[in-house]
């Protein structure tokens, strides 16, 4: 059966349609949904099934996966990590909400879904009012990875219709919210106090 292609507003998202997503989510499913980057991939953080399907689409072993996902707030990001050194906090809390993923060291709420010795996680929190309603809604964090087009010019895909006719076979909901960007987000990794940039992205780095 082929996925729901569901528009929500990107200012102001409908309340039922967020429910109609965050229902998909509690039950295992896979979502494609808008963030102030590019289209992301993701699924409940505590549900194993999910995640296992969302390596399959992507094509990974769960074990090999980078595990980043969606927190709504600084709050929030305290349940799944390690004590944040002062630094560490003030950085993050100056550039979220924002395009910017920030490697830290997890804590032991994080579920061990995944077999694997990694001991860190990506944080996000978009300035995008679509996944940051969900992930108020849904309770837990939403598992997120980037969509990647094939195109050899065009890394990622921008057009919701165009990744709705790729991915409606593999996911329950695409969510289409106009169109995406076209540059990931910047990551920095904070595991060893002192930041350190991992990728260049969208989020401007001094």
């Amino acid at each position: 059966m082929a996925a729901d292609y569901l528009e929500i507003h990107p200012i102001n998202p409908e309340n039922k349609k967020i429910r109609t997503v965050v229902d998909c989510l509690a039950s295992g499913g896979v979502v494609i949904y808008p963030t102030d980057t590019i289209y992301g991939l993701g699924c409940n953080l505590m549900n194993t099934k999910a995640i296992q399907r969302l390596c399959k689409i992507k094509n990974i072993k769960p074990e090999k996966m980078n595990l980043s996902f969606i927190c709504q707030d600084m709050s929030h990001i305290s349940e799944y990590t390690r004590q944040l050194p002062t630094n560490v906090f003030k950085l993050m809390k100056s550039h979220l909400p924002g395009p910017f993923t920030f490697i830290v060291e997890a804590n032991n709420n994080v579920p061990k879904i995944l077999d694997s010795k990694k001991k860190t996680v990506g944080i996000r929190i978009p300035n995008h009012r679509i996944p940051i309603e969900i992930v108020k809604e849904l309770g837990n964090p939403l598992v997120t990875t980037s969509i990647k087009s094939e195109d050899e010019i065009l890394e990622y895909t921008t057009d919701p219709e165009e990744i709705y006719q790729e991915y409606k076979h593999m996911v329950d909901i695409v969510i289409a919210s106009g169109f995406g960007g076209n540059i990931p987000s910047t990551i920095i990794d904070c595991t060893e106090g002192i930041p350190e940039l991992v990728r260049q992205g969208l989020g401007k780095w001094e």
